[in-house]
């Protein structure tokens, strides 16, 4: 049996869910595909997917050994690929994880450019700000806003964000403006605060005027750990925020948030992409990462 051979036929009958349409996506027969599946069971002396007239049903065993066959499957294309001579055109699926203003507002409307330059990279988009285990979940590189706390990723700086301490009318007409950061822990003000996922903790805020810093953590009625959900608690009325001029300036320029605290500047947000070291060899994330340096840079 040719193990390699299986592994691949078996990530596929798992992804297209049907042993037909796995031959078909692998353009060999089925007699074929159903061969190299019974031939991996019985090496492996387990039942890897469960049959039925309609389906076919992972086992706790396959989904087990699923895992495994996508990263080492992986790995083996990275491989062959910083050996070949195939760097003009990159190849393979890219798993891409990011916050969902990055994705709504920058990568996705640019993303038919990369597309057009490297028409053989099929990407795989993870929308959200959580906690990714990156070899886990196969994830080749993440654009994440903050300095990365942990060690074992290669963390490329790609820009400095300009932020913007902002309000909607709706808040600033209920309690009035802040007149002092402090103002954001006390009496009738309100900040809608950020949940950083990786940390489990509130970002403070934190703003600097004449040379003169603060970081204050405020008092707040809503926090929230994704970019989109976090917009929507502002324009919503919940409170004071800090966020990405890129992302609130067209709420600016129509009236749905106001500048507050205007005497005192924000601190940049830090962007980073970030990825494993087992993929920086990889002639897909390369591309990737420097297409993305390129983009996020058009914010400045």
């Amino acid at each position: 049996m040719d193990q390699l051979s299986a592994m691949r036929v078996f990530v596929r009958v798992v992804e297209t869910g049907n042993f037909s349409r796995a031959a078909t996506a692998l353009d060999m027969p089925k007699t074929t595909v159903t061969n190299l599946i019974q031939g991996l069971e019985a090496h492996l002396r387990t039942t890897l997917l469960n049959r039925t007239t309609r389906r076919v049903m992972v086992t706790t065993d396959g989904a087990l050994y699923y895992e495994r066959a996508t990263q080492i499957l992986s790995e083996i294309e990275e491989l062959d690929g910083s050996l070949s001579n195939s760097q003009a055109q990159p190849s393979g699926r890219l798993r891409v994880e990011m916050a969902g203003a990055f994705a709504d507002l920058l990568v996705v409307p640019a993303l038919c450019d990369f597309h057009t330059r490297y028409p053989q990279i099929q990407i795989d988009l993870g929308v959200g700000d959580r906690l990714v285990d990156y070899i886990a979940e196969n994830v080749d590189c993440a654009l994440r806003a903050g300095t990365p706390s942990d060690q074992s990723l290669i963390a490329r700086k790609v820009s400095e964000m300009q932020m913007i301490t902002c309000a909607s009318p709706a808040y600033v007409e209920r309690n009035g403006l802040p007149s002092e950061p402090e103002d954001l822990t006390r009496d009738h003000h309100f900040a809608v605060a950020y949940l950083q996922a990786q940390a489990g903790r509130i970002l403070p805020m934190g703003f600097e005027r004449n040379g003169e810093t603060k970081e204050i953590v405020p008092r707040y009625v809503v926090s929230a750990n994704d970019a989109r959900t976090y917009m929507t608690a502002i324009l919503s009325g919940f409170g004071v925020a800090q966020v990405p001029l890129f992302m609130a300036r067209d709420a600016l320029a129509d009236g749905r948030l106001v500048p507050v605290l205007t005497d005192w500047n924000c601190e940049p947000l830090q962007l980073y992409v970030v990825y494993p070291q087992t993929r920086h060899l990889s002639n897909k994330v390369r591309v990737f990462v420097d297409w993305l340096v390129k983009l996020v840079r058009t914010l400045d």
